[in-house]
């Protein structure tokens, strides 16, 4: 026998997504503890996250997390950008070294 499918009102449905979205709890222990499947929860999040960017204008000043998050981007590209300037040194001091041994062997 097949199983009967659950509906939620629109409150619910609002309520779920703010346990993710405002309070900053993980869409699967939200659906573990509202006894709900993680996928249907994380649609709605998705859903709910585009309307919010869909209103937010592109030049609208930037919250305080995603201020952390651009800050800790920026860091993260600039060690990623020295570590690269890095290699690049190793690999052009490998290919000096590799000419110099190939012309004292001939």
């Amino acid at each position: 026998m097949g199983s009967t499918r659950r509906r939620f009102t629109d409150e619910y449905k609002a309520n779920a997504v703010a346990l993710v979205l405002d309070e900053g709890k993980t869409i699967a222990e939200t659906a573990r503890n509202i006894d709900m499947h993680e996928m249907t929860l994380g649609k709605w999040v998705k859903k709910a996250r585009e309307a919010r960017d869909e209103q937010t204008p592109p030049d609208a000043p930037l919250t305080e997390s995603e201020r952390a998050e651009l800050q800790r981007l920026r860091q993260e590209n600039k060690d990623v950008k020295a570590e690269n300037a890095h290699l690049q040194m190793q690999v052009s001091f490998a290919k000096k070294v590799a000419t110099w041994f190939a012309k004292d062997q001939q």
